[in-house]
């Protein structure tokens, strides 16, 4: 049987995704719950390789049992399995064998959190990106609009990034003030490696008056990693959802 999660995890106290020796990761939870159910080890898939520190809302992911368990026993063994991890199963169903939580998503949507006080969060330290300057929401957007499309992306891509080429198309990139909080929504089929935490640190600048909306279009254009604002932490980034057809 393919069995096709929905998750909601807080990425702090793992060093990703996926399994390492380094650290307890998402994916080794996952896998260790799996196998106090079943007693089979298994190999979970997601849909995306989200780093130390990044949450989730509605990450999705794939594995594969060779007993038959019904889908709703599946979530709640999870989800008691996985205490005290703070990993939850918010869906678990039965998959064709042709899904694959990767490979078969047709788009990933990412938040970017940003609170924009004076004062540090006191309930959501770890889960948004704390900068006290004053932050133009505005002018970050019209900014922001100079990324979307189909583009080579190397400024904004880590060094360490395994994708083949840097070409992707984004398909939005909205930023928008939310009270003291300023969000950056961004949209596409397939992101490179710390792609949206460099658009989160150069678009910053811009909101902060460093940078104009033409620098951002340059630093595109240039396509020279150098030429990236600083790095966001992941502290503020939120996968939200995976689409399928």
């Amino acid at each position: 049987m393919r069995f096709r999660l929905t998750l909601e995890y807080d990425g702090g106290p793992f060093v990703g995704w996926q399994r390492q020796d380094n650290g307890p990761s998402v994916q080794g939870a996952l896998e260790a719950a799996i196998e106090k159910l079943s007693g089979e080890r298994v190999t979970v898939t997601g849909a995306g390789r989200t780093d130390a520190g990044v949450h989730a809302l509605g990450q999705v992911a794939h594995f594969d049992l060779e007993k038959t368990f019904p889908a709703d026993k599946v979530r709640d063994a999870l989800n008691h399995h996985l205490k005290p991890d703070p990993v939850v199963v918010l869906e678990a169903r039965e998959a064709g064998a042709d899904f694959h939580a990767r490979f078969s998503a047709t788009a990933r949507h990412y938040l970017f959190r940003i609170l924009n006080r004076r004062g540090a969060p006191a309930l959501d330290k770890g889960r948004v990106w704390h900068v006290t300057a004053p932050l133009d929401a505005g002018a970050m957007h019209v900014a922001a609009q100079a990324l979307v499309g189909h583009h080579d992306f190397s400024t904004f891509r880590a060094a360490e990034c395994q994708a083949q080429s840097p070409v992707k198309t984004l398909d939005r990139l909205d930023v928008s003030r939310r009270a003291d909080e300023i969000h950056i929504e961004a949209s596409a089929r397939s992101f490179l490696h710390h792609q949206i935490r460099s658009f989160a640190g150069t678009l910053k600048l811009v909101g902060e008056g460093k940078w104009r909306a033409r620098d951002v279009a340059e630093a595109l254009a240039a396509r020279d990693r150098s030429r990236c604002g600083p790095v966001s932490p992941p502290d503020g980034l939120y996968l939200l959802r995976v689409d399928y057809l």
